[in-house]
């Protein structure tokens, strides 16, 4: 073999050995893309099942990773906005519901959850703009309507929040939070006969809870129907509160007494001195004052349950129905 030609066969074997030779920068980059593509991979559903499984704050850091990979994907930012609710963290709630309404300014789910953290968070002329702006872009959503009364009552705009409630009405003329809602809207008004009607037809529908009895209770002791009071309340409270919540009230309504001595009421447990013989007639047109109210709202979803009293324990006080 002559020498040219075996330098050019020296020369093809090292031009193949560095072909064939890995290129570190090449596979750092390979690397790195793989790396990133598992990162921005969604979770498995057996992932997302054991996280919606696991405690409150795994649950919610699994889904803040989610939402870093898929920050404009409606489902994700409502279940993260969830999660951390769970967790009290209404502020980044508000903070991820804000930058998704971003890219979806019209969608009522998104608004409603908007209007139930800021309402959680007592800002409720930010709920009341949030529960309005889902009602006129939703028009035939109930609950939208229904959520803006309750925040107008609680603005102490309640006019305006009876106008809401008939809205949530005309589409669902017996749901019975809206009633039972309404009921004491008008009461807060002055208007207890108003009041009583509305909560009479609450009381009727079959989801009807303990709060619409107590309520539509004092209402009717508030206008002095003491015996008709008695007979609704011993539908769930034993006797001795009934006769104890009878006598109280008959006190407050005296007109020698405050009015707004029912923001002072004691609950029905404690002692009360009895009842005179003459029965005062409480006025018809006397707004109940707003500070005995508990306003639930709908600020949060677990709040349903959350104001409910036991039977024994049933006092004089205005009891707000969420939802």
């Amino acid at each position: 073999m002559s020498r040219a030609k075996t330098s050019l066969t020296a020369l093809i074997l090292v031009l193949g050995a560095c072909a064939s030779a890995p290129d570190p920068e090449a596979e750092a980059q390979a690397e790195l893309a793989r790396a990133i593509e598992d990162a921005t991979k969604p979770a498995t559903p057996e992932e997302i099942e054991a996280a919606n499984n696991s405690d409150p704050l795994t649950k919610a850091n699994f889904w803040a990773n989610e939402y870093n990979k898929s920050p404009k994907d409606l489902d994700v930012a409502m279940t993260f906005v969830a999660a951390l609710r769970g967790i009290g963290s209404n502020e980044r709630a508000i903070e991820v519901l804000s930058q998704t309404l971003v890219d979806y300014p019209d969608n009522p789910d998104l608004l409603m959850a908007l209007g139930k953290v800021f309402s959680a968070e007592d800002n409720l002329m930010g709920a009341a703009r949030a529960f309005e702006k889902a009602a006129i872009v939703m028009p035939e959503r109930t609950d939208a309507w229904s959520a803006f009364g309750i925040t107008l009552d609680k603005l102490e705009r309640h006019d305006m929040a009876q106008a809401a409630y008939d809205k949530a009405l005309a589409l669902e003329p017996t749901r019975t939070t809206t009633l039972a809602n309404y009921g004491l809207s008008l009461a807060l008004s002055g208007d207890l006969a108003g009041a009583e009607s509305k909560l009479r037809l609450a009381a009727e529908q079959p989801d009807a809870d303990l709060r619409v009895t107590e309520n539509l209770a004092l209402i009717l002791g508030l206008q002095g129907r003491y015996d008709e009071m008695a007979a609704v309340s011993s539908r769930y409270a034993p006797e001795s509160v009934v006769k104890k919540n009878t006598a109280l009230l008959q006190e407050m309504v005296q007109p020698v007494r405050s009015w707004d001595a029912l923001e002072e009421a004691p609950r029905a447990s404690a002692p009360s001195r009895p009842a005179t013989t003459e029965r005062p007639k409480a006025s018809a047109s006397k707004p109940v004052a707003s500070e005995s109210l508990s306003l639930a709202g709908p600020g949060s979803d677990d709040e349903t349950q959350a104001d409910a009293p036991a039977p024994a324990a049933t006092g004089l006080r205005l009891r707000r129905t969420p939802g």
